[in-house]
């Protein structure tokens, strides 16, 4: 039996001609690193700077989108400590790539307090849900932003 950690690197190395294909774990170094820059920008400019100029139309598995979003968090992890750690990262990296790959999704900005100490956090919508959330995060933050922004 196969650990879970490594299901990620083999199934990106099956799937060449997926999303990201042999590149992404460069890719996901290269873009994980400019997030902390990422983060200077106004929020209005970081959303014009994550948004693709024209979205493909989404892969017919519809598995993809978890996949993707999996390989996506194994390179994260893989690159660390040269790639930071925790949500905005994450979300963010996460965000964009889904994106570029067709997938209608959000990244989902919130606030809350916890133990008594005010908390950020954020997450990917898909579907209308939190997409690959340990946990639902719409109890315990109150959204302040979202990209793309749409009214509900």
């Amino acid at each position: 039996m196969l650990d879970v950690e490594v299901r990620p690197w083999i199934e990106s190395r099956r799937e060449e001609r997926s999303p990201g294909g042999r590149l992404l774990p460069f890719r996901v170094l290269l873009f994980g690193l400019t997030v902390p820059l990422l983060l200077r920008l106004k929020l209005e400019r970081l959303a014009s700077r994550l948004e693709p100029a024209a979205v493909p139309p989404p892969p017919a598995d519809p598995g993809a989108a978890e996949a993707l979003a999996r390989r996506i968090d194994f390179w994260l992890k893989a690159w660390r400590p040269l790639v930071r750690a925790g949500c905005l990262t994450r979300g963010i990296t996460q965000y964009r790539f889904l994106r570029r790959a067709g997938f209608d999704v959000s990244l989902r900005f919130g606030i809350g307090e916890l133990k008594g100490d005010l908390d950020g956090h954020c997450w990917i919508v898909k579907d209308g849900e939190p997409f690959l959330e340990k946990r639902d995060p719409r109890p315990l933050y109150s959204e302040t932003y979202r990209i793309p922004w749409k009214p509900q």
